[in-house]
């Protein structure tokens, strides 16, 4: 459902073949619209096409025609739907004022068969009607997904937590590292002196001189080199340690999810042969009901120009008097006197039959609802199998990455320190000639500064680890916001479903007992829901779930209360609360932002003066109500309202 725009204005409906309608063409203005009219009178059939235009699949087609049509014109905009039989089926195609009729189909669209009043009726979970609009798995996601992201931005506050006491080790590392390398090059400053000294009273080989300082130069260098290849083998040895640790973790996890992951194919078959047989079982009700009301206006004598040809022309006296008055009457099938309680018994029947097929679409529903929740997760086994896959192969391929660049780096170890042994040998022999104190103080001054070489590369390191602590904890702020907002998305998503429950529940709670007091039931008190969790099954789970109990209280006539139940409502009091609970749905799912129709019918158990009262509160919460009244209880509504007299 995702239209949402103002209609007020006259809107315009045309229609062709529709439940019991031929053709016609009806203007509907804002507010109340009554569709006064005795049964059989194509009043519902009206509202099926109101339905059909908007989006619902609710509509029955012409039991003699093979195509009808609804065009709903909005302003400027037209909307249009067509019906055709193919087969035992009808499909509907078309561009309707909605792209999904769900939540109009459960309460805006008010007819007898609605789920809403029946679900109420049969004392159903009303649970499950008010969640059904709602996607919780992707709500589920959604938490998983959070979760996930507030773990990482844990881990990532800890190790910063750690590195608030890591800054003073290092600017202590720092200090001390900065007076070592004063130290050396105070050294240095006076061991170059020495030698300076020693040159201006010693004559040595320059040549020699030059080649023992070379050889230092490069033991210097291949040292260094040297350290900063053991470095790098230890990192990348560490490293291969945390993919190894990881790949093992993800492949314990992969080894629980199968190889063959089936089914899903064949249960989205299931569900979409089980949505056909809902569709036919819609179709069926619709058509049964068709022929329920045909034969109750029948037997109340509604149709007394049928029965007067059926009697050959014999006027013996009113015919509807007669219809009334005898026991027997002609059967409108095949001509004959049969007695009317013969007729009573099949139109029993057929409401016992019609009623089998509501109980059989719940039951597909709630097998749909299964099938639905076992598919889901066996989609999501799929993607986290694709997603361990993908990540063991890029660990596999990093991990041979790595390994081959530690054993060029263990070769090149090998190669430098037989490189360092050579050169510490040529140093020895040159200086073990006879060069006199000089020679010593060169290599100590060349050793000096070696050292001071390391300890500047320490300091540097110590430098560039300060900065990177000093960077990561700059960053402390945003990780601290973002995991503070994470924690109010959790906790709005993790309400969200009992914050729409206790929403439904207020709205029918609220609006039954505001209900009540203006249609003033004798001994009813309130009638009230009640949210509890039970223990029920999800699919192959069992999970704990809330339930909707519905309460109501009476009074006896010496003021004590009790609480009953559902069946003991009389059917006006059944039917004004599977009214109120559809509104109550209504409100708490927004559907008037997106639905400018509540449609009504079926309304014959209630009494014309409560009829009306209902109808004036109904309507304050839709730009058009369409109810379809008898001719008694469309005269009793203000006579401001609309009427549509015929069709």
């Amino acid at each position: 459902m995702s239209r949402a725009q103002s209609t007020t204005g006259t809107v315009t409906l045309h229609v062709e073949n529709i439940g019991g309608i031929r053709e016609t063409t009806v203007e509907l203005g804002p507010g109340v619209t009554a569709l006064a009219g005795r049964n059989a009178t194509n009043r519902t059939s009206l509202l099926q096409s109101i339905m059909a235009a908007l989006g619902s699949d609710r509509a029955s087609l012409k039991g003699d025609a093979d195509e009808g049509s609804v065009t709903l014109t909005v302003g400027d905009q037209t909307y249009t739907r067509t019906l055709k039989r193919r087969g035992s089926t009808v499909v509907t195609e078309g561009d309707p004022y909605l792209e999904d009729a769900t939540l109009a189909d459960l309460f805006a669209f008010l007819l007898e068969s609605n789920e809403a009043r029946q679900a109420v009726a049969r004392g159903d979970d009303l649970r499950e009607l008010i969640m059904r609009p709602i996607d919780t798995e992707a709500i589920q996601e959604e938490i998983r997904e959070l979760e996930q992201e507030k773990r990482e931005i844990d881990n990532e506050i800890s190790s910063l937590d750690s590195l608030d006491g890591r800054l003073p080790e290092l600017e202590q590392k720092r200090t001390s590292l900065k007076e070592k390398i004063e130290e050396k090059r105070a050294e240095l400053e006076e061991k170059e002196q020495e030698i300076e000294e020693a040159d201006a009273n010693v004559e040595q080989t320059r040549d020699d001189r030059d080649e023992l300082e070379n050889r230092l130069d490069d033991l210097k260098q291949a040292r260094s080199d040297l350290e900063d290849v053991r470095y790098d083998i230890d990192a990348e040895a560490e490293s291969i340690d945390a993919l190894e640790t990881e790949r093992d973790e993800l492949t314990t996890e992969r080894e629980d999810i199968p190889e063959e992951i089936d089914g899903a194919d064949e249960i989205e078959a299931q569900i979409s042969d089980l949505r056909d047989q809902m569709q036919r079982l819609d179709s069926s009700v619709n058509e049964l009901q068709t022929v329920i009301q045909f034969n109750e206006d029948m037997l109340e004598g509604t149709s007394a120009d049928v029965a007067a040809a059926l009697r050959d022309g014999t006027d013996s006296g009113s015919v509807t008097d007669a219809l009334v008055e005898s026991d027997t009457v002609v059967c409108w099938t095949c001509g004959t006197e049969v007695e009317t309680s013969q007729i009573e018994e099949t139109v029993d029947r057929l409401r016992s039959l019609r009623r089998e097929k509501l109980d059989q679409r719940n039951d597909l529903r709630d097998q749909i609802d299964d099938l639905e929740s076992e598919r889901d997760e066996l989609e999501q086994l799929h993607r986290r199998r694709g997603r361990l896959d993908d990540r063991l192969q890029s660990i596999d391929e990093e991990l041979d990455r790595r390994r081959e660049r530690r054993e060029s780096l263990k070769q090149k170890r090998e190669d430098l320190t037989n490189r360092v042994e050579t050169l510490e040998s040529e140093v020895e022999e040159l200086e073990s000639r006879d060069y006199g104190d000089i020679l010593e103080r060169h290599r100590e001054a060349n050793e000096l500064e070696f050292e001071i070489g390391r300890l500047e590369n320490e300091l540097e390191s110590v430098n560039s680890e300060m900065e990177s602590v000093e960077s990561r904890l700059d960053d402390r702020d945003d990780l601290e916001a973002r995991r503070e907002e994470i924690a109010d998305e959790l906790a709005d998503l993790r309400t969200r479903i009992e914050r729409i429950e206790s929403e439904a529940i207020e709205e029918f709670n609220t609006h039954m007992e505001t209900v009540l007091d203006i249609l003033d039931y004798d001994n009813l008190d309130r009638i009230w829901i009640e949210r509890t969790e039970q223990t029920v099954r999800e699919g192959r789970r069992k999970v704990q779930k809330s339930v909707f109990d519905m309460h109501i209280i009476r009074s006896t006539d010496d003021g004590a209360t009790y609480e009953d139940t559902i069946d003991h409502l009389s059917e006006s009091e059944r039917e004004v609360t599977g009214l109120v609970f559809a509104l109550a749905g209504y409100l708490v799912h927004d559907v008037h932002e997106t639905v400018p129709f509540i449609l009504l019918d079926s309304l014959e158990a209630i009494d014309s003066g409560r009829i009306a009262q209902l109808v004036d509160y109904i309507s304050e919460y839709a730009e058009y109500t369409v109810a379809a009244l008898l001719p008694e209880d469309a005269s009793a509504l203000d006579d401001q309202y609309e009427r549509v007299r015929e069709i």
